[in-house]
C-alpha cells in the first residue's frame, strides 16, 4: 500500500483563488502529499489545482497522497459517504488515500444546499448564532467510516483530535484500525503520551501546526510573543547547524517520528520546509527542543467555541 509522506503541505487558511498557484508551487518544491478538509472551503480550488499539475506532467494521481476530513455535521451514519464523496466531487478524485474524523463533535446536519461547507453554527442568520449539538455516538460514526474502505472510496481511514481516553475507546471497537491519528503537536504542547499510545497501537501519527503559534497570528489565536521561533534555545541550535529555527523544528518533529504538516505561500520557504532530511539533530538537542513543552495548546474547542459560537464545548481535560 501506498506510504505517506512524512512531510505534507496543508491546505487550511488557503484563499481559494490561491490554491492552483500554491499547489502547482509546492508540488514543483517536491510536496505530494496534501492535507485538506471539507471545512476548509478550498476543495473545489484544490481539485482544479491537482489537475493543472497532472495536466502538465508534473505528477500523476498515484503520485499524490490526499488527505480530507469529515466535518462535524455530517457524522450521522446516513451523511458519511455522502460527505466523503461531495469532497471526492469537489477535489475532483475517484478515490481518498487518507479519510479522517476531523474533531469528535457531532453537530445538527445541514444540507449542502443550505450552506456548504457547514462550519461551527447551526443557523448564522440567528439572532444568537449558536452551534447544535447533535447526540451520534462516535462508534456510529467510525462504522460508518469503515464502509468507506470496504467500497474503496478511501484508501484508509483515522481521526484528528482525540485524546488517549478517545483512543482507547475506539480500538475497542474498531474493526478496520485507523491507520492515522492526526492530533496538534509542536514543542509547546509535545504530547508525548498520546504519540506514545498511538504507536503502541500501531496508529500512525500527524502533527498539525507543527510550528505552532505561527498558524493563528492571523485568526487572532496567537500572538507574536507566542512564537517557538523565538525560543533562545531554538535559535542557538539553528545557528550551531546553520539552519533556518523553523528547520530545527520541522526536523525535531520528523525526528521524534510524527508526520508533519507545515504550509507556506512562500516556493522558497516551500523548499525550506523540505530541506530537512538530510541532518539530525543529537539526542541533547531533541531534548533540549522537547524541553519547551509548556501543554500550550492553540487550537481549543474548550476555548474557541464559546467564544465564536455561543457554546463551551471541550474536548480536551
Amino acid at each position: 500500500m501506498k506510504q505517506m509522506a512524512k512531510i505534507g503541505f496543508g491546505m487550511w487558511k488557503i484563499a481559494p483563488g490561491d490554491c492552483e498557484r500554491i499547489i502547482i508551487d509546492a508540488i514543483k518544491a517536491g510536496y505530494r502529499h496534501f492535507d485538506c478538509a471539507a471545512d476548509y472551503g478550498n476543495e473545489k480550488a484544490v481539485g482544479n489545482g491537482l489537475k493543472s499539475a497532472i495536466d502538465l506532467g508534473l505528477v500523476t494521481r498515484e503520485d499524490l497522497w490526499i488527505t480530507s476530513k469529515l466535518w462535524n455535521t455530517y457524522h450521522h451514519p446516513d451523511h458519511v459517504e455522502m460527505a466523503c464523496r461531495k469532497s471526492l466531487t469537489d477535489l475532483g478524485l475517484d478515490y481518498l488515500d487518507l479519510y479522517l474524523v476531523h474533531f469528535p463533535i457531532a453537530l445538527e446536519f445541514v444540507p449542502f444546499e443550505e450552506r456548504y461547507p457547514a462550519e461551527w453554527v447551526y443557523d448564522p442568520k440567528a439572532e444568537s448564532p449558536e452551534m447544535r449539538r447533535a447526540f451520534v455516538p462516535l462508534q456510529e460514526t467510525w462504522m460508518a467510516m469503515e464502509t468507506l474502505v470496504e467500497k474503496g472510496v478511501a484508501q484508509q481511514i483515522g481521526v484528528c483530535n482525540y485524546s488517549s481516553g478517545l483512543l482507547h475507546d475506539l480500538m475497542s471497537y474498531a474493526n478496520i484500525k485507523p491507520a492515522v491519528l492526526q492530533i496538534e503537536s509542536h514543542p509547546y504542547l509535545t504530547q508525548e503520551k498520546l504519540i506514545r499510545l498511538a504507536e503502541q497501537y500501531g496508529i500512525a501519527v500527524t502533527a498539525f501546526s507543527p510550528l505552532g503559534a505561527l498558524s493563528y497570528f492571523e485568526i487572532d489565536m496567537a500572538k507574536p510573543d507566542d512564537s517557538i521561533l523565538t525560543e533562545k534555545t531554538v535559535q542557538d541550535i539553528a545557528a550551531a547547524r546553520n539552519r533556518t529555527p523553523a528547520q530545527i523544528i520541522l526536523r525535531w518533529g520528523i525526528q521524534r517520528g510524527t508526520a508533519i504538516i507545515p504550509k507556506s505561500s512562500n516556493p522558497g520557504r516551500m523548499r525550506e520546509n523540505l530541506d530537512i532530511t538530510n541532518f539530525s539533530l543529537s539526542s541533547d538537542e531533541m531534548a533540549a527542543v522537547s524541553g519547551l513543552n509548556a501543554n500550550h495548546r492553540f487550537n481549543d474547542p474548550g476555548e474557541f467555541c464559546e467564544q465564536a459560537f455561543g457554546l463551551f464545548n471541550p474536548i480536551y481535560d
